[in-house]
């Protein structure tokens, strides 16, 4: 057991499967959700769950918040009962959110001004790697804030990275949304001219694994392209999301990124379409629609 005192905000997909093993890790847990109930695979590793962000706040001295969207963290941080009314100083933030990089240097500023450190560290594995404790994740903060948050994060992924300052987390999970959709979409338009041409499509991308057209994407989630069948793994409405983040980063830096505002238009229209719930394979289904199947 460690001596560290951890807090878990938010329990999602994600992020309860992250404090799960942050609990199996040895670390003393308190956690909350907005909704009350969703945490049970933390609780039975032992963690406590308590009525509001600032309790969980007064119990811990590193605090974990992985939630939606940049309204939500500072929500959490700021709102009535938040984080912030019950760090006491001295205390560390690490948000594990996907969310704007400059409202993650404005958060970190409004905390370090209390004393108060603040990491941001998007993740990228999906729900899979919540649960293996294999994230991918992307650091920004001080040297100082980084090192103290490594023992929590490294419960949490296999590949940790400091990037920068504060956001530059953020900025980087940002890229990496920008990619996976440029490769979602170009596995999915590839099952689908597998399938229409008459081809095994499962043993097309068997074949194709070991060779440059090679990805994680492929080997995860071609299988539910070609089934028409998107189980929960990461929402497209999140992803959607994400993307704005990024377009309106590349609007701020003058980047052009054709592939990925087509793909948000594609994702927009699936959200409309009520599908928004469904995994991020399920730009697949436009694909197929468009191709008649």
């Amino acid at each position: 057991m460690t001596d560290t005192r951890v807090g878990f905000c938010g329990m999602g997909t994600m992020g309860a499967a992250m404090a799960a093993n942050v609990a199996r890790a040895g670390f003393e847990l308190a956690v909350w959700n907005r909704t009350p109930g969703r945490a049970g695979l933390p609780v039975s590793e032992g963690a406590s769950e308590l009525a509001s962000p600032a309790a969980v706040a007064g119990a811990a001295e590193v605090v974990v918040l992985c939630v939606s969207d940049t309204p939500d963290v500072e929500a959490v941080l700021f709102g009535d009962e938040g984080v912030a009314g019950g760090l006491a100083e001295g205390s560390l933030v690490i948000d594990c959110s996907t969310i704007s990089p400059a409202a993650t240097r404005e958060f970190a500023e409004r905390l370090g001004a209390a004393g108060v450190g603040y990491v941001d560290a998007p993740v990228s594995g999906g729900s899979e790697g919540a649960q293996k404790g294999t994230l991918t994740i992307m650091v920004g903060g001080s040297d100082q804030d980084v090192a103290r948050a490594m023992p929590v994060l490294e419960a949490m992924g296999s590949s940790i990275t400091h990037m920068g300052p504060s956001g530059a987390g953020q900025a980087t999970k940002a890229v990496n949304q920008v990619i996976l959709s440029g490769v979602y979409l170009g596995v999915a338009e590839g099952m689908v001219l597998a399938m229409k041409s008459g081809l095994d499509a499962e043993k097309v991308a068997g074949a194709l694994a070991g060779g440059a057209a090679g990805s994680w994407i492929l080997d995860n989630r071609s299988g539910r392209m070609i089934d028409n069948e998107y189980p929960l793994g990461f929402r497209i409405a999140l992803h959607l999301k994400d993307l704005h983040i990024a377009l309106e980063m590349a609007r701020e830096v003058g980047a052009a990124l054709p592939v990925s505002a087509m793909a948000s238009q594609i994702e927009a229209g699936l959200v409309a379409r009520g599908y928004g719930d469904e995994d991020n394979s399920a730009l697949a289904r436009a694909v197929r629609d468009w191709s008649g199947m």
